[in-house]
């Protein structure tokens, strides 16, 4: 058999010297065969690919195809956006949320605060509603008297993202117990 360019003639190495068996048992047949092809001796430890027990033993010629071009990168990278997006917008739904709770304290706080000087007039009830009011963080931008009750409404502003300002109202009514 002439040998092909993917065949290598075993016997011419072993018969030249190149690589002789010492006194480990070993034949210099095993000993020619365990030479690479630059006639250089190949790593007999357990990881070599070429035992077939090497992390490249399960792919085609012992060797693994880099086929992978990064694309769990790109979808990690991905999901991770798509986290920070989901986690923006609820924060930004809590922030609006937490604005349209502020303005219904601030509006009953200054009604109740307001109706206990009714007996004084409207302005006098709208002035300490008013100042009730600004100390709970919102704005008055309605304040009426209605017999005995007072009636308040306030606003309150909040920017949930930057450039984004959206503003929270809520209207409150406080005055005696009826009946």
């Amino acid at each position: 058999m002439t040998p092909g360019p993917e065949t290598r003639d075993v016997s011419v190495l072993a018969n030249s010297g190149i690589g002789k068996a010492g006194n480990d048992g070993t034949g210099d047949a095993d000993h020619a065969r365990s030479l690479g092809k630059d006639g250089i001796r190949e790593a007999d430890d357990a990881s070599s690919p070429r035992n077939g027990d090497g992390p490249d033993a399960a792919y085609p010629g012992g060797r693994r195809q880099e086929t992978d071009r990064g694309g769990a990168t790109v979808i990690l990278l991905a999901v991770g956006l798509v986290f920070v997006l989901v986690g923006t917008f609820g924060a930004a739904v809590a922030g609006a949320a937490m604005a349209a709770q502020r303005a219904a304290v601030a509006a009953d706080l200054g009604a109740l605060a307001g109706a206990v000087k009714a007996l004084d007039g409207e302005v006098a009830a709208c002035a300490f509603a008013g100042d009730i009011v600004v100390r709970n963080g919102a704005r008055l931008i309605g304040c009426r008297l209605d017999g005995l009750d007072l009636l308040v409404t306030v606003e309150v502003t909040v920017s949930p993202l930057p450039g984004l300002t959206r503003a929270a109202a809520s209207t409150a009514r406080a005055g005696p117990v009826r009946g």
